[in-house]
Order: C-alpha cells, then sequence, then structure tokens
C-alpha cells in the first residue's frame, strides 16, 4: 500500500466514523453548528468570512447560522473594532458547555464500536490521533 492510499484510506474510515457518530448520537443538530463551535473554542473570535472559510461553508450560509446560534446564545456577534461594517464571532459560555456536552455524548455513542480493541491497537489509535492533531493544527495555523 502506498502512503497515498493509506491517506486516503484515513480520509475515508474518518467521513465514516463521523457518519456513525452522527447515526449514534440521533443528534438533529447540524454538524457544521459543532464544527464551528469547535473553531471559535480553539481559535478564537473570527469575522464571519473567515469562520465560514473554515468551517468550509459559503458566506450566507455562515452568516445564517451564525444567527441561528446567537439566537441560542452559544455565539455573541459584536462590530469589528478595526472595520465596522465586519461582524466578528466569539464563542459564549453556554456555547463552550453545550460543545462539551455534546463531545461527551458523541464518545459515549461511539465508545461500544471500540470495546474489542486490543492494547496494541488503542496503542495505534492514540499515535495515530495525536499525528493527526500535529499535522492538522500545524496546516490551519498556517492560514
Amino acid at each position: 500500500m502506498t502512503h497515498d492510499r493509506d491517506i486516503e484510506t484515513l480520509i475515508v474510515a474518518a467521513h465514516a466514523l463521523t457518519r456513525v457518530a452522527a447515526l449514534e448520537t440521533r443528534s438533529e443538530t447540524p454538524s457544521a453548528q459543532w464544527r464551528t463551535l469547535t473553531i471559535l473554542r480553539d481559535r478564537g473570535p473570527l469575522r464571519v468570512g473567515e469562520l465560514a472559510q473554515l468551517s468550509r461553508v459559503t458566506q450566507p450560509g455562515m452568516t445564517r447560522l451564525v444567527g441561528q446560534m446567537a439566537d441560542l446564545g452559544l455565539i455573541e456577534r459584536s462590530t469589528d473594532a478595526s472595520d465596522s461594517r465586519a461582524t466578528v464571532v466569539t464563542v459564549t459560555p453556554l456555547g463552550l458547555e453545550a460543545l462539551a456536552t455534546w463531545l461527551v455524548q458523541l464518545t459515549a455513542a461511539l465508545a461500544p464500536h471500540f470495546e474489542d480493541l486490543t492494547a496494541q491497537e488503542w496503542d495505534a489509535l492514540r499515535t495515530t490521533a495525536a499525528v493527526l492533531s500535529r499535522k492538522t493544527a500545524a496546516v490551519e495555523l498556517a492560514r
């Protein structure tokens, strides 16, 4: 198997894991909401356009999502101090709490699918997760 094929397999498996997670949690909350909260938690306040780009949605789509999330109290909108035409989005304590709760639910829903892993497989999974976190963080910091 080539390295390209290994990467492809990893991507396809990650997508499958995401689908399984959505089915297992039975959450009707759009995944874009969780992705947006995670981005804001990790990167801090961002303009709507930057948030849309990082979340890989259109700016009008992000504007709509931001409005819905603000109505729920998950985020706050404010005017950018350097450009009054731009809106800056910040995650609220309620948003951080909702994200933390969802991550616990997500982990609990997926845990039964991993109960039969051996210690060696857990080590491999832990190493893979650490490598992916490191490599994706490096790419995101460059943006």
